[in-house]
């Protein structure tokens, strides 16, 4: 195991060294001026030139990469152009609105999700199966855009259940954030939750054809003790696999849903400096982004592991 992780560290790190240099020259090639931006239209080619040195934008690529390097590994993001607040005030003021929202959506998606396809997989051609199977095809047909826009509607301004939008912060009232929270999680989760049901129940029929579940059957387990003590553990392992694999479409969906619900998160954060051409806050907000692919990534591979002691995460027989 030690050594399955030091392997993994050092494939992080070079994973994200790559994914900056990707990061710092793509975010160049975006149209624009970020000096213009910050001087403005009317500004003249003086003040222009003045912001260009400022943010050392005068420099080669090569002189502004190692500077960039240099300053995030001491935790230094820089300043935006556009507000001139530190980045990582920023981050530390939108990231934990992301964090908390991503979270609440993928408990509900694990526990939707796994209920519906153990009641699939339970009541296999009778109707709670189609019933299950119609809730996946609507998760994974109907835009999470679409969904908000009904769900405010109908269950925040029409039956008043749900606040419309806003945020209050964890530290503050713990109660409200959760209420606030719970309708974009509702939405942000459902395509996830979908996901699960359908390879919960494709698992757990795969699983219940094998030959330990038909010996347990055998010894005389009822259906479902052998559902829940073999099948829904074994369907976990393709459960985590599908959250790891799937926190990308949460935070890029959360984007969408921050929006909806004028949630101040890194959503909201990542399309304003993107419009704004606001360099420093879209390198560090891109490489944050990446650096939480890598932790889940090493995280689901180690869980392997602890859901099934059979796999050997070093890759050993």
């Amino acid at each position: 195991m030690a050594r399955y992780l030091l392997t993994r560290l050092w494939q992080s790190a070079l994973t994200l060294v790559l994914a900056s240099i990707v990061v710092f020259v793509g975010v160049r090639q975006l149209p624009g001026d970020p000096a213009l931006a910050l001087a403005g239209e009317e500004a003249s080619p003086e003040r222009v030139a003045a912001i260009r040195a400022d943010l050392g934008l005068d420099d080669s690529i090569v002189v502004q990469y190692l500077r960039f390097i240099g300053d995030f590994l001491r935790g230094d993001f820089g300043q935006s152009t556009r507000t001139g607040t530190p980045v990582a005030d920023l981050i530390a003021a939108t990231l934990p609105v992301t964090l908390w929202l991503s979270l609440y959506a993928i408990v509900v998606a694990v526990i939707v999700g796994v209920a519906l396809g153990v009641v699939a997989e339970r009541y296999r051609g009778r109707w709670p199966e189609w019933m299950a199977n119609a809730a996946a095809l609507v998760g994974l047909s109907v835009p999470n855009f679409w969904l908000g826009i009904l769900a405010i509607l109908w269950l925040a301004v029409g039956l008043g259940l749900f606040p419309a939008s806003g945020y209050v912060p964890v530290s503050v009232d713990p109660f409200q954030a959760l209420v606030h929270l719970t309708l974009p999680a509702l939405i942000l989760g459902t395509s996830l939750a979908a996901v699960i049901m359908r390879q919960t129940r494709a698992s757990m029929i795969e699983t219940m054809k094998t030959d330990y579940v038909r010996t347990a059957r055998a010894k005389g387990l009822g259906r479902g003790r052998v559902l829940l003590r073999y099948g829904l553990r074994n369907s976990m392992i393709v459960v985590v696999t599908i959250v790891g694999l799937q926190l990308g479409g949460l935070i890029s969906g959360a984007v969408v849903t921050e929006r909806i619900f004028a949630l101040p998160g890194f959503g909201k954060l990542t399309l304003d400096s993107v419009f704004t051409r606001d360099y420093p806050v879209v390198q560090a907000v891109v490489l944050v982004i990446t650096l939480g692919y890598i932790v889940i990534n090493l995280v689901v591979d180690v869980l392997y592991s602890v859901l099934n002691p059979r796999i050997r995460v070093g890759g050993a027989s």
